[in-house]
């Protein structure tokens, strides 16, 4: 058994950033006029401190935005969230001002359905996204083909199933005392990822849609992401690139390959 890891603490420095009201959205803009927004809603267990190193590799003029869920960071003391509506609806009402007037939203595992939420949230409102990008993750309409079941598992049980998993330092999870504060959003998260599913019917979005995996990624099998070209006419791709769940992680440069034609941009990063 495997799902999402949950912590990234390989990045000691503090970011700058201009925090939305309780830290719910990330701003970490580029220099000079910001063209384009992209906005990152992590995976199970995941915050925002586990993808502010994309800053380095965003060309300059694309800003960008982390969601962070409760039971994290500034938002530690927040009730847990319940549903997809606790992760996705406090991100929309956060955004920052004019963000959404060219948005790419993109989420990585469970936050790939986030994302979808997002996007939905923001469709609904009139404000639809320029494109969603979706990676390592089931399509919407599909049930969780690897439930965790975390209301059956004691802490040691759901700390080796995070192991099996890779993607975080497993130093977090070894430490008792870091071990306290962590385990109960994990538990949260995947008993959201664990049950969430959207009608067929329903699950439509009305911008392109890319979805990128790892070949080797034994939740989000490669063969399974062609199911998200059900929810959109305006356009799909599809990319699988080496490596397993969090594929990403050794490959960043070809990672940010994929994304430039979706997000664009001027000029490139300076890290």
């Amino acid at each position: 058994m495997s799902h999402d890891t949950g912590h990234d603490t390989s990045h000691d420095r503090q970011p700058d950033f201009t925090p939305a009201p309780d830290d719910v959205v990330w701003d970490l803009p580029g220099e000079g006029p910001q063209r384009t927004s992209l906005l990152v809603l992590p995976h199970a267990g995941g915050n925002a401190h586990a993808y502010a190193q994309w800053r380095d590799h965003l060309p300059r003029d694309v800003r960008l935005l982390i969601g962070q869920y409760p039971g994290r960071g500034a938002r530690f003391a927040e009730d847990l969230p319940r549903d997809v509506a606790d992760l996705a609806g406090p991100v929309v009402e956060a955004l920052p001002a004019g963000a959404a007037d060219d948005l790419v939203v993109l989420g990585h595992s469970m936050g790939s359905l986030v994302a979808f939420e997002v996007v939905r949230r923001l469709q609904a409102a009139g404000r639809t996204p320029r494109a969603l990008v979706v990676s390592a993750c089931r399509a919407p309409f599909l049930a969780n083909p690897c439930a965790v079941h975390p209301e059956l598992l004691d802490d040691d049980a759901l700390v080796a199933a995070i192991k099996e998993r890779g993607g975080t330092d497993d130093g977090i999870l070894d430490e008792p005392e870091l071990r306290e504060i962590v385990l109960p959003s994990i538990r949260a998260d995947f008993a959201i990822d664990d049950v969430y599913r959207c009608e067929e019917s329903d699950a439509r979005v009305e911008c392109p849609v890319t979805v990128i995996g790892g070949d080797a990624d034994p939740v989000a099998p490669a063969a399974s992401l062609e199911h998200w070209s059900r929810i959109t006419d305006r356009g799909f791709s599809s990319y699988v690139l080496p490596g397993g769940h969090f594929y990403f992680q050794e490959r960043l440069p070809e990672f940010f390959a994929v994304l430039a034609p979706v997000v664009g941009g001027h000029a490139p990063a300076t890290a």
